[in-house]
């Protein structure tokens, strides 16, 4: 393989063997996998791209050179942190090239952080990007039921968590508890909690299997590695959607991950979840006796009260039979009035109706009784339809003749006004100095637009208007003198007199 780099021979006659591009590509392959077959390289991790086929395409750079990255489907399902843009890493891998592109890779089998400091810049960077969503948002917050019928559990079957919630759930209130399991550390365990939060969401209400109150999502403590799977972006969003209230209970006291702040309520440990999940019903009874004893005391002590009150209130009352007295004394003499009454009204009443009887006599009534049908007959006449339709048909008639002539004096005067207003414009611009413009005249003005009308303001010409247009003066005389000769004293002009603006005619609408 020296020979392949050896200087060109000159030119003529060489002995150097000819390659063909495969081949120098695949020696150049053997020499780099035979160089580089082991490297750990400390780098911060750029584009980051992963097609559907599984494989992960990334670089890896730092402030001087880039070098491009792949990780197989296989070898991804097998990292514990996958890597992200921006974060620091230990890439463990081989050198290889790859002939399609002319340029060398790193074949990565595993991806480590660079130290805890920046696994931890990493999370708190997505913890600002979720927050910033509000999923972390209080108000999202739903209550824990006091005492759910049905809890469910995601987490390790096998682990001691569950046998601790069970544990403690059995010795406070035992409650119908579903399990569902999960790998809570590896590449597969975001996956898998969040499908379990969503699949216990699924569950219809009144279905075969019961439907959890209350999700409890427990783990064991560990390193920062071993809980990463609760950090993911994909089991938050899948707590903060969870329309089931849920208690987060990753690590222990001293551990946080994302998840705590996406649920509803955040234990220490996944035994302090069991506690909060339901009191103890131990309790439970001691209170409901508790409460028992104070009702009963409470209502014997208030029929107590109200029996003196009543026994108080009846001594300070009448007898029952002295309490009729006074009102029957009031409907005797009532009723003793009401006689008197009667007779005197009805003796009132027969001397006015005798009195209006004596100036009443049938022929007077009978009189007034013809009149009356008379005026209702001649008013009858005179509400004849045929009658009333012709008066009718008159007015109508009447009216349509005063709008037609209505229509005609209003377009008459609008005419007449019409013709007033061009007179009234074609003496205006008669008069107008515009007009003795056009006769050879012209209108002289200084700087500031007044007219010169003198000749001692000839200095002052700055602008001649003519009936074209203006033009300005460029040199203005330095000195100008009034004529010597004596100047003939004019005729006095006769006085023309002022043509009068004719009036517009008013005219009549009739």
């Amino acid at each position: 393989m020296s020979d392949l780099f050896e200087d060109e021979a000159p030119k003529g006659t060489s002995n150097a063997p000819e390659f063909t591009v495969s081949e120098l590509s695949g020696a150049v392959k053997k020499i780099i996998e035979g160089e580089f077959g082991f490297v750990r390289v400390r780098a911060e991790v750029g584009r980051v791209s992963m097609p559907r086929s599984g494989h992960m395409y990334f670089d890896l750079k730092d402030d001087k050179a880039v070098i491009n990255a792949v990780s197989w489907k296989g070898q991804v399902a097998k990292m514990k942190v996958r890597p992200e843009e921006g974060m620091e890493v230990i890439a463990t891998g081989r050198m290889t090239t790859f002939p399609g592109g002319s340029r060398y890779q790193l074949i990565v089998d595993s991806v480590e952080p660079a130290g805890a400091g920046a696994l931890m810049a990493m999370l708190e960077k997505r913890k600002k990007a979720l927050a910033a969503e509000g999923l972390f948002d209080a108000g999202r917050k739903q209550p824990i039921p006091y005492l759910p019928e049905v809890i469910g559990v995601v987490t390790s079957p096998s682990g001691a968590v569950i046998r601790d919630i069970l544990h403690r759930l059995r010795d406070r209130f035992p409650r119908h508890v579903l399990i569902w399991p999960v790998a809570v550390q590896g590449q597969n365990s975001a996956r898998e909690v969040a499908n379990a939060i969503e699949q216990f969401n699924a569950m219809p209400v009144g279905g075969v299997i019961p439907r959890p109150d209350l999700l409890i999502v427990a783990r064991g403590g560990g390193s920062v590695e071993d809980l990463w799977g609760f950090n993911e972006e994909i089991v938050v969003r899948a707590a903060a959607a969870s329309n089931i209230p849920l208690i987060s209970a990753v690590g222990h006291e001293t551990d946080t991950t994302l998840i705590d702040f996406a649920s509803d309520m955040r234990a220490p440990t996944p035994t302090a979840a069991a506690e909060m999940a339901v009191p103890v019903r131990r309790e439970l009874w001691v209170l409901i006796q508790e409460q028992k004893s104070r009702m009963a005391r409470g209502l014997s002590q208030g029929l107590q009260r109200r029996k003196q009150r009543l026994s108080d209130l009846a001594r300070v009352m009448p007898a029952k039979e002295r309490l009729l007295d006074v009102p029957r004394q009031r409907v005797d003499q009532a009723d003793a009035r009401l006689g008197q009454a009667l007779v005197l009204s009805v003796s009132k009443q027969r001397n006015r109706l005798t009195s209006a009887s004596a100036g009443l006599r049938v022929n007077l009534l009978q009189s007034k009784v013809d009149r009356g049908r008379e005026r209702l007959n001649a008013s009858a006449r005179s509400l004849d339809p045929v009658r009333l339709a012709e008066v009718t048909q008159r007015k109508r008639d009447r009216f349509d003749q005063v709008s037609a002539r209505l229509v005609l004096a209003a377009r008459a005067q609008e005419q007449k006004r019409r013709q007033w207003l061009e007179r009234l414009e074609a003496m205006r611009q008669a008069m107008g100095y515009e007009e003795t413009l056009k006769r050879g005249y012209a209108v002289i003005r200084d700087a500031s637009g007044t007219l010169v009308t003198s000749v001692t303001d000839a200095a002052k010409m700055h602008e001649v208007q003519f009936s074209d247009g203006r033009a300005q003066i460029k040199g203005a005389a330095s000195a100008v003198t009034a004529p010597q000769t004596p100047i003939e004293k004019s005729k006095p002009k006769s006085k023309t007199r002022k043509p009068k603006l004719p009036a517009p005619d008013q005219g009549s609408l009739f």
